[in-house]
């Protein structure tokens, strides 16, 4: 699996396994698939209130730690300094590890300086190996940056061949911050299975759409997080490191780029007011 070192010294593996939706009661048994398929780079979040599950699937694995990379994030309920902290050792406790590869602020709502003071502390105390953000735009990247002594590791956002984000990938290169693609197959909610232009491109290298995605996006230096309950296709996922796309391919699925997100508006200010006032059992 190719990895992709972070500001922090760390290395990411490029492909991660994602857990957003999986209800609790089947997580342990889909990452226990995923980690049977190959996967060590898991993404969870107290949010997805599957973390537990998560944990308990790592524990019987038998793969020892330092072999996988563990991902949750901070909610908007929890953010602040004091606040942070708890709730990090929280999603520890829930995860039964002693300190994770990585931890992000779910969202840009609520006090997050607060919480990136927690997370700075967190992190050089070696709780937290790397730390970042997510679904965060360039102008709060940057302003967080600004105003920090540490820069965020990773910025994980919605990144798929409808909602391409070419913009806040150069903000992030000149920064030093990776980008992760969360949806990176469209979550379902476009047409992107039946595309015919990704299908074409997936017809010409023997590979399936959803592969042709993916690579799309490793092949442009972002690590993808995809998620599936279905053991074929977790293996089907892993299967894109053999190909590679011509510049003519990249070009076209260039030309898909609708320049709109498939899940969430973060400037919709009604959209905001109900996301960030959303509680979870964090």
């Amino acid at each position: 699996m190719p990895e992709l070192t972070l500001n922090t010294g760390t290395r990411m593996p490029a492909l991660g396994f994602g857990v957003y939706q999986v209800p609790a009661n089947e997580t342990e048994r889909v990452v226990t698939s995923a980690l049977e398929a190959g996967y060590r780079h898991l993404d969870t979040a107290a949010a997805y209130e599957n973390e537990a599950a998560v944990g308990r699937a790592i524990a019987a694995s038998g793969i020892p730690r330092g072999e996988l990379f563990v991902t949750t994030k901070l909610w908007v309920q929890d953010a602040g300094e004091s606040t942070a902290r708890d709730a990090f050792g929280r999603s520890l406790d829930r995860l039964g590890l002693d300190y994770l590869d990585l931890y992000l602020i779910h969202q840009p709502y609520g006090d997050y300086y607060g919480s990136w003071r927690a997370m700075q502390s967190l992190h050089g105390e070696g709780l937290a190996r790397a730390i970042g953000t997510s679904n965060f735009y360039p102008d709060r990247l940057v302003d967080l940056i600004d105003h920090n002594e540490t820069a965020p590791a990773v910025n994980q956002i919605e990144a798929h061949p409808f909602f391409q984000r070419g913009a806040d990938l150069g903000v992030m290169r000149e920064r030093g911050v990776q980008m992760t693609a969360w949806g990176p197959l469209g979550q379902g909610r476009a047409d992107l299975f039946g595309h015919p232009v990704l299908a074409g491109i997936a017809e010409a290298h023997g590979k399936t759409v959803a592969q042709v995605s993916l690579r799309w996006l490793l092949q442009r230096g972002i690590a993808v997080i995809p998620k599936t309950v279905n053991p074929e296709r977790m293996r089907e996922n892993l299967s894109v490191f053999d190909f590679d796309l011509t510049d003519d391919q990249l070009k076209a699925i260039a030309s898909l780029d609708t320049g709109a997100s498939t899940a969430f508006d973060h400037h919709d200010p009604a959209g905001v007011t109900a996301l960030g006032t959303t509680r979870f059992d964090t």
